[in-house]
């Protein structure tokens, strides 16, 4: 059956964005949510018959809002914005950023405190319902007075007008779309447009993926440390729990007791190979996986938090509220938004730079504690994952460069009216670059982790290690051998990972992971 998702007055869910903008799941409207609608607009249609000016009802709009609007220019107004604001441009934007978009700018209209009509709020939601996606751009939000650009590329389609992609992925006028899907095109009245445009989705529904995404992640991460740990002959005594019991970071913790569980009845670890001297510690990137990782999971709860508290939230401007009052904000600012999004960045990057060195590690003799050269069949006639490494070291400093924040940056709009901006959308734009790097160092770690292993004869690996790596191979990735086409066994790799599949091999035997 599919999935309803019933939005009310009080906003929505993380896992309500993931199942409307990913999984297609059915948006419907509470009673609650019918009601405040209709109550919201029978307080701006009375301001609007006043002769006063009020924002957003019946003047212009940033740094022509000096100007009143008689009533028989309003709509024209309401519709001259969405047009003119339609002004992105660049590369189409993913389909499921623009079902977050869509569904989160409902979710504020739902609230009540936008005044609204309960019919627009009616065709946004049927818009979702039949699969219509509007075209929406690269380039064109500041993250501040919202995502401007892409939310007026939304809301032009539920006017009928622009272009959108239909449930068939195909790409038509949107007054086409909708007239096949029996649906009438909006005629906006005073305030709509501007309340339509005016908020931080885009950045918040790509917050949400994010953190399902990154969720996944740092749990594979701590697997495949786990991995690096055993194909390397090291200790798992440094993850005891009494010890992350005297620095109490909860990130940590779980961390180190999510490689203890996969490294638990491990015949590899602890060993010292023939002829060398008794190692006291393992390197860094080893010793210290639990403390990086773990460093990422606070900021992903800080994150989350963050993100629950937008989902809760009604960001327009100027807002209806319970008292009767319209009145201005600053709310569509989107610096609390932005800012995790660029320490979410930053966490992914160091992450992923300390799989490398694993990798690294790995792959050099002379530190590997006897692997061949590479991991090599016949090392000299065959590179083994030379280049594997070279790959994944120039996603590391990709992720280097995506770590530089682009909340720190602010460039001045609209007539110095909008003079400090919160750069948010670029911030989480960059985040779903970098998290889809990380992905791809975490396969790279996986098969050489995995492959290592294997190449540790007479030594039995963990049953959860073992579990991965029959899931693995049952996946069509090969093990060791001698030198072959290596871009397909990485690319399944990464869907390995992407799909959340070594995650689901490994809690069988485990339990759930933190």
């Amino acid at each position: 059956m599919q999935t309803v998702v019933v939005l009310g007055t009080s906003g929505t869910t993380p896992q309500d964005v993931i199942d409307v903008a990913r999984h297609g799941a059915r948006v419907e409207l509470s009673t609650d949510a019918v009601a405040a609608l209709a109550a919201a607009r029978e307080i701006v249609d009375a301001l609007a018959a006043k002769p006063e000016p009020v924002y957003g009802v019946s003047t212009g709009f940033g740094a022509l809002a000096t100007r009143h609007i008689g009533h028989e220019l309003r709509a024209q107004l309401q519709r001259n914005i969405v047009r003119s604001h339609a002004a992105g441009m660049g590369p189409r934007v993913e389909r499921e950023v623009v079902r977050a978009l869509m569904f989160l700018r409902l979710k504020t209209v739902a609230s009540g405190h936008t005044g609204v009509r309960p019919e627009v709020a009616q065709t946004m939601a049927d818009v979702l319902n039949a699969g219509i996606t509007p075209v929406v751009h690269e380039y064109g939000s500041l993250g501040c007075s919202g995502d401007l650009a892409p939310l007026s590329h939304c809301a032009l389609a539920l006017m009928g007008e622009g272009d959108a992609e239909g449930p068939d992925g195909v790409v038509k006028p949107a007054g086409e779309l909708l007239a096949a899907a029996g649906i009438a095109p909006v005629e906006l009245k005073e305030k709509e447009g501007l309340a339509l445009l005016n908020g931080t989705d885009g950045m918040l529904g790509m917050l949400v993926m994010a953190l399902a995404d990154l969720d996944t992640l740092y749990k594979s991460a701590d697997i495949t440390a786990a991995l690096s740990l055993e194909a390397l002959l090291g200790t798992e005594k440094v993850l005891e729990p009494e010890l992350h019991a005297i620095r109490p970071h909860p990130g940590q913790a779980a961390s180190a007791a999510n490689m203890l569980a996969v490294l638990k009845g491990s015949g590899l670890t602890g060993h010292a190979q023939a002829g060398e001297a008794p190692r006291v510690q393992d390197a860094y990137s080893v010793r210290c996986a639990p403390q990086v990782a773990g460093a990422g999971r606070d900021t992903m709860a800080h994150a989350r938090l963050v993100a629950e508290r937008e989902l809760a939230a009604a960001v327009d401007n100027p807002v209806v509220l319970p008292d009767g009052q319209v009145r201005s904000n600053g709310n569509f600012h989107g610096a609390p938004v932005a800012y995790v999004l660029d320490f979410l960045a930053i966490a992914a990057a160091d992450l992923g730079s300390i799989a490398e060195r694993r990798t690294d590690r790995l792959l050099d003799k002379n530190r590997s504690h006897g692997l061949p050269p590479f991991l090599a069949d016949d090392a000299g006639v065959d590179s083994g994952l030379m280049i594997a490494q070279y790959t994944q070291a120039a996603l590391v400093s990709e992720m280097k460069r995506l770590a530089v924040p682009a909340s720190a940056d602010s460039i001045p709009s609209s007539a110095m009216q909008e003079d400090h901006v919160s750069m948010g959308w670029s911030a989480a734009r960059k985040l779903r670059t970098a998290i889809g790097n990380l992905n791809r160092i975490i396969a790279v770690e996986m098969y050489a982790a995995t492959r290592g292993i294997e190449l540790r004869e007479g030594l039995t690996p963990a049953p959860a290690s073992q579990a991965a790596i029959d899931a693995l191979r049952a996946a069509g990735v090969e093990g060791p051998g001698p030198d072959r086409f290596l871009a397909p066994d990485l690319a399944a790799a990464d869907a390995f990972v992407r799909d959340g599949k070594l995650v689901a091999a490994v809690e069988p035997v485990t339990g759930p992971l933190a």
